[in-house]
C-alpha cells in the first residue's frame, strides 16, 4: 500500500470510531508507531481536524466529514456476499438496513460496476438449512438499547412451552449453537440469563436507564457458557 492510499485508509478508521489509538492504527496498517506519528502529522497538515486525548487515542474534530466515499469492485463484492450471509445469520430487521446500506454504496459505484454487480448478484446463491432461519425482527431494538443502555422488557417463553414477563437488562448478543442468544440481567431471577431470540414473542424498549450500576462484561460470561464456539 502506498502512503496516499495509507492516509485515506487512517482518515476512514478515524471516521469509523470515536477514539483509535496509535497502536491501533500500526497494527492495521503494518507500519511502526513513529510511523504513524508522521502519518497523523501530515494529514493535519492538509487541513483534517484532528485531536488527541491521552490513554483513548486520535480522533477527528465532530462537525468535519468526507465526501462521498468510491469502493473498488472487490470492496463491492465482498459487501454482495456478506449480504447473502445475513439471510442465514441475522434477522429481518438487519438484513433490511444492510440492503438499505449496500443500495446506497451502489449509488456511489460506476455504470460498469453496477452491471457486474448485478450479474454476480444472480449467480451466488447460499442454501441453508431450515434450522437457520430467523423469523424474527428484534436485532435491531436490542442492538439500539444495548448501546443505550435501557431497559427492555419481554414476553418469554422457555422449554416447557411456559410463557413469563421479564424486565431486563441487556448485555451483550451472541450467536451460538446456530442460534442468537442475548445475554442479560434479569430482574425477576436477579441473576445473569441467557435468552434465545427464538422463545421471546415480544420485546420492548422502555427507555429507562439500566438500574445496575455496573455489569460484567460480554466475554467474561462467554467463558461461562458450556460451547465450544
Amino acid at each position: 500500500m502506498n502512503r496516499i492510499d495509507r492516509l485515506f485508509g487512517i482518515l476512514i478508521l478515524l471516521q469509523s470510531r470515536k477514539y483509535v489509538t496509535a497502536e491501533k492504527i500500526a497494527s492495521q496498517f503494518n507500519i511502526s508507531v513513529r510511523t504513524v506519528y508522521r502519518d497523523m502529522k501530515a494529514l493535519g497538515e492538509q487541513g483534517i481536524p484532528l485531536s488527541f486525548e491521552q490513554a483513548k487515542g486520535y480522533f477527528i474534530v465532530q462537525g468535519y466529514f468526507l465526501p462521498p466515499i468510491s469502493f473498488n469492485s472487490d470492496e463491492a463484492n465482498a459487501l454482495l456476499l456478506m449480504e447473502r450471509f445475513l439471510e442465514g445469520f441475522a434477522d429481518k430487521s438487519i438484513t433490511q438496513h444492510y440492503t438499505t446500506a449496500l443500495n446506497k454504496v451502489k449509488t456511489v459505484l460506476r455504470t460498469s460496476q453496477k452491471e457486474k454487480l448485478e450479474l454476480l448478484n444472480e449467480n451466488i446463491k447460499l442454501q441453508l438449512p431450515e434450522r437457520l432461519t430467523n423469523n424474527f425482527d428484534y436485532l435491531s431494538v436490542l442492538q439500539n438499547a444495548i448501546s443505550a443502555k435501557c431497559i427492555i422488557e419481554i414476553s418469554y417463553k422457555n422449554n416447557k412451552e411456559e410463557i413469563s414477563k421479564r424486565e431486563i437488562e441487556p448485555i451483550g448478543l451472541i450467536f451460538y449453537a446456530f442460534s442468537w442468544h442475548l445475554i442479560a440481567w434479569c430482574h425477576l431471577r436477579n441473576e445473569y440469563r441467557d435468552f434465545k431470540l427464538n422463545n421471546m414473542i415480544n420485546i420492548h424498549c422502555t427507555e429507562i436507564p439500566f438500574r445496575r450500576a455496573a455489569h460484567m462484561s460480554l466475554n467474561d460470561y462467554m467463558k461461562l457458557l458450556p460451547v465450544n464456539y
